[in-house]
């Protein structure tokens, strides 16, 4: 099992910790600083939420406030510059259509390939282990974003439900709804988007099920009431609003493999060095940044993950 380093996991109080450091040492930028004042504001729960977020997160190893210094996302970008295109493909419009959307009550069905299959109560997924997590995001169309996840790792659960020997891949379904997810109607995507990973790279430790960000539930148009959060890969491979997940012994087909077969291929791993066929990937625009900044191989965690594909062809497997 790969080591986190104590940067990627944090406390509520450690992160406000960390920003409190940052402040005074002159790292943070203006759009850090508007972050971190919408950290302590109070924000409304989304239609019909949980609330599972709002449990004390499990004291986890503390962490240096030195040790991670980008600044993250204001609240206000990430919950409003989305993409879900099973609301609209329009980034500043998802937040309006979502905003009533019911995430409760809600449920997670898991099963495939395993020898205790269940189905999980979203409030039922309080009993793991949440933490928060600062991961980048970097997503496939060339912008990014750090955001502070609340959730806890996917091995947790999968190792609850007891995978076969079988299993190799991990399946994930959101929710299909087109009365209430207007997108979905659109006939040029095959619904319900679909996800997977391979179980190696599921049982990573830096793979989670977030249920929050910023301390507060998720909203809608982050993909509440849960989503997937793989920071090394592009952004699309966080599927949102999941209500099923199966163990399978066969690759999955994405929705946008299924779309886009030569565009965008299962792994998904963020490299500067493989450009999508309509432009480069080496470069990003961080979202309340000016400029562009050099796209890090797996987004920066090269360390924890590139031993998952010690042996393969990363052009060919993109």
């Amino acid at each position: 099992m790969q080591k986190i380093k104590s940067s990627e996991i944090t406390s509520e109080s450690q992160y406000l910790s960390r920003r409190d450091f940052l402040k005074g040492a002159g790292i943070v930028s203006a759009s850090a600083m508007v972050l971190a004042a919408c950290k302590g504001q109070s924000v409304p729960p989304a239609a019909g939420s949980s609330g599972i977020t709002s449990a004390a997160p499990t004291e986890v190893p503390s962490s240096t406030s030195a040790d991670f210094t980008e600044p993250t996302t204001s609240y206000e970008a990430v919950t409003n510059y989305n993409n879900y295109y099973e609301f609209t493909t329009d980034k500043e419009g998802v937040a309006k259509l979502a905003k009533d959307f019911p995430t409760s009550p809600w449920k997670v069905e898991v099963g495939g390939l395993v020898g205790n299959p269940k189905t999980f109560d979203i409030d039922d997924l309080g009993k793991f282990s949440l933490q928060e997590r600062i991961y980048r995001m970097r997503c496939v169309e060339g912008w990014s974003m750090v955001i502070p996840w609340m959730g806890f790792p996917l091995s947790e659960l999968l190792n609850e439900v007891e995978p076969s020997s079988g299993a190799k891949y991990v399946r994930f379904e959101t929710l299909y709804d087109p009365e209430k997810m207007p997108g979905q109607n659109s006939q040029w995507y095959q619904w319900p988007y679909i996800e997977g990973l391979r179980i190696d790279e599921a049982m990573n430790d830096l793979t989670i099920l977030a249920t929050g960000l910023y301390g507060k539930d998720l909203l809608p148009q982050n993909g509440a009431p849960v989503r997937l959060a793989v920071p090394w890969k592009y952004g699309f491979k966080s599927i949102k609003g999941i209500v099923k997940i199966d163990l399978v012994d066969e690759l999955p087909t994405s929705l946008w493999m299924a779309a886009a077969p030569h565009e965008y291929g299962f792994y998904a791993n963020v490299n500067p060095e493989v450009s999508h066929p309509r432009w480069s990937q080496a470069s990003e625009r961080r979202i309340g940044e000016s400029g562009r900044r050099d796209t890090l191989m797996f987004n920066g965690y090269e360390e924890e993950v590139a031993h998952l594909y010690a042996d393969m062809d990363l052009a060919a497997n993109y």
